[in-house]
């Protein structure tokens, strides 16, 4: 892609969320980079200001800017003299509330030597996949960002454990993104973008300087983790900027250590790896559906029902369904999965588990007969449906 305008998708991001990864923040675990920190908040003071525009026009508009740090929990290892990154959970969770101190104290002061204020907030999945919590989590986010405050957001791994987890802070930074409607997301990480192949194994690789968020080659590129102190790696970026793109906002994976590298993008400068979103944003609704990560349940539909989806822009009518997966309640997500279990959509459940299974294959007419009552003839409408695939 060489279009100029697109390589120049963050210059006109209004609202920017920046992932910085633990290998940065923590300088490779030997504790918290005060130098590496004080330079990412000088330059988010500078574009919160409105200066750091291009040359020739003047100081620009301010921009709103959200953190997603990582760092607590190799903050709390280093702090407790801990060589390698533990398995338990409670183990995992003491090292984060110790290190969630010393995090959240580093970015206050430096923030606070360039003008700026701070505010930490911890999020789980369940506060996001909530309806009710997803919208005070949003409300808070954006009055931080009208009182000219940077939230420094990350997992809240002090409470988390499997069913709650986002699983990584790429994962996260896109939620917040979306949760946000951010222009464009920003992460920041040891690697200097994205290469076609890992290129400390293979002398033929080539760097990908740009591309379309989800574009499957892309995961065939990424490889796995590569650090022992996070949780992420190059695939769970890539899988980040596909779901940042459901919302509108492109991404860039760029060194975290390159000079001036919030204010170079914010210029339209090339650097890293820039994944461009190709949709429109998602209504705030659907995006919140789109947005979870752990479903209670499922239905597999016929291939005449998944066309329709597909293709049609059709709702999900019980008597395409082939058969009904997991518990779940009334309202809840569930997945819609193809005849190769794929998920194709997802979408809020007009009837329980329990009901869905004597309904399935059965046209609306003799819903009444099986349940007791007549309902909606959907499944799932399409107006609260996601198409994933």
């Amino acid at each position: 892609m060489t279009d100029l305008s697109v390589s120049k998708a963050l210059q006109n991001a209004k609202r920017i969320v920046v992932k910085v990864g633990s290998s940065l923040v923590t300088n490779e675990g030997r504790g918290l980079d005060g130098a590496a920190i004080n330079e990412w908040c000088r330059q988010m003071a500078v574009l919160m200001q409105g200066a750091g525009a291009p040359s020739g026009q003047g100081h620009g508009s301010p921009r709103e800017i959200i953190m997603v740090s990582s760092g607590a929990i190799a903050e709390g290892m280093k702090r407790l003299g801990w060589a390698s990154r533990p398995t338990a959970i409670n183990e995992l969770q003491a090292a984060a509330a110790v290190g969630q101190m010393g995090l959240a104290q580093m970015y206050e002061t430096k923030l606070r030597a360039h003008g700026l204020g701070s505010a930490q907030v911890l999020l789980t999945h369940a506060d996001l996949a909530d309806r009710e919590r997803y919208l005070n989590a949003r409300s808070t986010l954006l009055t931080l960002l009208k009182l000219g405050v940077v939230p420094v957001i990350n997992e809240n791994d002090t409470v988390v454990n499997d069913e709650i987890k986002f699983g990584d802070n790429d994962t996260l930074g896109a939620l917040v993104a979306n949760l946000v409607e951010a222009d464009a997301l920003v992460i920041l990480t040891d690697q200097k973008g994205l290469f076609t192949a890992d290129p400390r194994k293979d002398p033929r690789a080539t760097f990908v300087h740009e591309a379309k968020a989800g574009d499957p080659a892309l995961e065939v590129m990424a490889g796995g983790a590569g650090s022992s102190l996070g949780r992420g790696g190059m695939i769970t970026k890539i899988l980040a900027a596909k779901r940042a793109a459901g919302s509108g906002a492109s991404t860039v994976i760029a060194w975290g250590r390159e000079p001036d590298a919030l204010l170079r993008l914010a210029r339209g400068e090339p650097i890293g790896t820039l994944l461009v979103a190709q949709t429109q944003k998602n209504q705030a609704r659907k995006q919140w559906i789109a947005d979870h990560l752990q479903m209670r349940g499922a239905v597999l539909v016929d291939a005449g029902a998944a066309a329709m989806l597909r293709t049609a822009g059709k709702s999900l009518l019980p008597i395409g369904m082939t058969a009904v997966e997991g518990d779940f309640s009334r309202g809840d997500v569930i997945a819609v999965r193809d005849g190769t279990g794929t998920e194709i959509a997802r979408g809020l459940a007009n009837y329980a588990s329990g009901e869905a299974r004597l309904i399935c294959r059965k046209p609306s007419s003799e819903f009444e007969a099986l349940l007791g009552y007549a309902a909606e003839p959907e499944m799932v409408h399409r107006d609260n449906l996601v198409l994933t695939r």
